[in-house]
């Protein structure tokens, strides 16, 4: 297998790793809008959506449009509550998660307009009680925005412990590795240089001037009434499949700048249209064209936004059909979003669902974004997307055979047409993709990891040199690897009881983590099965590839097991599996 890094926003997803079913859909609501809003195919638009949240089990999906001109339409589509079938509305807040960290973006350049950050400078000459090891080299403003800076993706910026400071895994600028921890750590800049809070700095320099009346600057118990109500999946300790069942979220408290924003559609669409506009508002700039062009420039390539995408300033810059696009997605314990402003067309779109099912809504916006060109410039509209269906798969034929353990366990897979079939003691379940190459089994003895089909490689660890190509030889799941008929099992791996105090199930109230396994593969510990561990100190191991800053501590070791899991600062403790 190919190192996986996990964070711990990845858990989160991992227990949401797939898409699901189908809620009762209701009705889109527009508002007045500009000219503009005549080039939308309002019909396409919305059929689309329907089919869209039938197929990804949207309990709910809030949409904004916009123009240079205006907002364009705020729509509302399914239930807030799906027991009392309470539909949404355009008032209804959604969590845009980190979509926040353009806001960040946007005001730490407009300090630098006023001459009070340089954007190549340590963060420590303005922060010198920041926590922090970086061994590898200074990490600068700038470095912070871009996710360059080799710290941690979700460290506390406070730590619980002195011995437990973020430390860097790379030299600053040499690789992009998405950090929460630094844009909360920019959100404290801003409330140091701007000697004001987070919420006034925010909704004086931007919402204000935007006329975003309705955007809450953090989450909490006061703005709850207005929330569109949320769902999470039943089990948060496996991946979740489609046909999962869903529960109500709980309450959720955000105040860090890395993703603490709540909006409605229509201020959504006033924000986007600051963008469209190069920065500027309707009555002053946001940004000078100077800080526009910082903010928009790709400054490092980013793949996690998909292939040829880098990032700025806040914000992912690609291309949609030869067009630049800025873009963002924002992951919350029970929301998803999506954001995507088209430069060149002189659109955007943002939309947001009320479930943390494993997926952003990008279909929808972008659809939205190719219907409003095509109709601007008088060319036929588009098709629809096709429906997502995790159960097609490419080339199935590639993974079909007898799998057996080293026990002589065995597992069958059969492709029929494009599905793949595995069959365990003579009963079917279908294979569900995940994404990233991950399969979900609708199987009691398969619901608790995901499937992975491991291609011909030099050593596990290692990527084949043509894994594309390469020969499908194993199927890993969670601590047991089953070679395929037709190859040979690689050499048994001696008994490791140094390693097997580390393996076992660790869980934490706390909602960004849930549960989490970590087991024991052929003298190797895996996190979650697929992300391997690898020992870096005592009782410490760096989680994913080489140069990953994302570690784990054990602690606590009691009756021969460890006691206490620490990831990025939180703890979860050992669980009876």
């Amino acid at each position: 297998m190919e190192p996986i890094t996990l964070t711990r926003r990845d858990l989160l997803a991992l227990a949401a790793s797939t898409t699901a079913v189908a809620g009762v859909l209701g009705g889109g609501t527009a508002l007045a809008a500009p000219a503009s809003s005549k080039a939308l195919p309002a019909g396409e638009l919305d059929r689309f959506v329907r089919a869209y949240m039938a197929a990804m089990n949207s309990p709910a999906l809030t949409l904004g449009l916009a123009s240079a001109e205006g907002p364009i339409r705020a729509s509302t589509y399914g239930y807030t509550d799906l027991g009392t079938k309470q539909p949404a509305t355009p008032q209804h807040l959604f969590e845009i998660g980190s979509i926040s960290k353009s806001f960040v973006g946007v005001m730490v350049l407009q300090l630098h307009q006023e001459g009070k950050v340089d954007l190549h400078k340590s963060i420590l000459h303005y922060l010198p009680w920041l926590a922090m090891e970086n061994d590898y080299g200074e990490v600068t403003v700038h470095h912070l925005l871009t996710h360059s800076s080799g710290m941690p993706g979700d460290a506390p910026v406070f730590p619980l412990a002195a011995g437990q400071r973020p430390k860097q895994g790379f030299k600053p600028g040499a690789h992009f590795h998405y950090s929460n921890w630094g844009y909360d750590v920019l959100g404290r800049l801003i409330e140091t240089l701007d000697q004001r809070s987070w919420n006034a700095a925010l909704s004086q320099r931007i919402l204000a001037p935007l006329g975003m009346t309705s955007t809450t600057t953090i989450i909490d118990s006061a703005m709850r009434t207005r929330l569109a109500q949320s769902y999470v999946p039943l089990h948060g300790d496996r991946p979740y499949p489609r046909h999962g069942a869903l529960a109500v979220a709980g309450p959720l408290t955000v105040t860090t700048a890395a993703g603490c924003i709540a909006s409605t559609p229509e201020d959504m669409a006033r924000y986007m249209q600051m963008f469209l506009n190069r920065g500027a508002g309707p009555n002053s700039r946001i940004l000078s064209e100077e800080s526009f062009k910082l903010f928009s420039t790709p400054h490092i390539p980013a793949d996690e936004f998909g292939p040829g995408a880098s990032y700025g300033y806040g914000l992912a810059v690609d291309k949609l059909d030869g067009r630049t696009r800025l873009r963002h997605t924002g992951g919350m314990v029970s929301f998803m979003s999506a954001l995507q402003i088209d430069l060149d067309a002189g659109f955007g779109a943002f939309a947001s669902v009320n479930a943390q099912l494993g997926y952003r809504p990008n279909p929808v916006v972008e659809y939205a974004l190719r219907l409003l060109h095509a109709r601007k410039e008088g060319k036929a509209l588009p098709p629809a997307p096709p429906a997502d269906d995790s159960l097609s798969v490419a080339q199935p034929q590639d993974y079909a055979g007898v799998y057996t353990a080293a026990d002589g366990r065995k597992v069958e897979v059969r492709a029929a047409a494009d599905r793949l079939v595995m069959n365990v003691n003579g009963k079917d379940s279908p294979l569900q993709q995940a994404g990233g190459g991950a399969f979900i089994a609708d199987h009691a003895s398969f619901a608790l990891y995901p499937l992975v089909f491991s291609r011909a490689q030099q050593g596990e660890g290692q990527a084949a040199e043509n894994p594309a190509t390469s020969p499908v030889t194993e199927l890993i799941y969670g601590p047991d690897a089953y070679t395929r008929s037709g190859h040979t099992a690689p050499a048994p791996v001696a008994a490791t009881p140094e390693l097997e105090v580390y393996a076992g199930q660790y869980y934490t109230e706390n909602p960004w983590g849930g549960g989490t396994r970590v087991v024991l593969r052929r003298g190797r510990l895996w996190l979650e099965g697929v992300s391997p561990l690898t020992p870096v100190g005592d009782g410490l191991f760096r989680v994913g590839e080489d140069w990953s800053p994302e570690v784990i501590e054990f602690s606590n070791p009691v009756a021969g097991g460890m006691q206490l899991l620490t990831f990025s600062g939180m703890q979860m403790k050992r669980i009876p599996e």
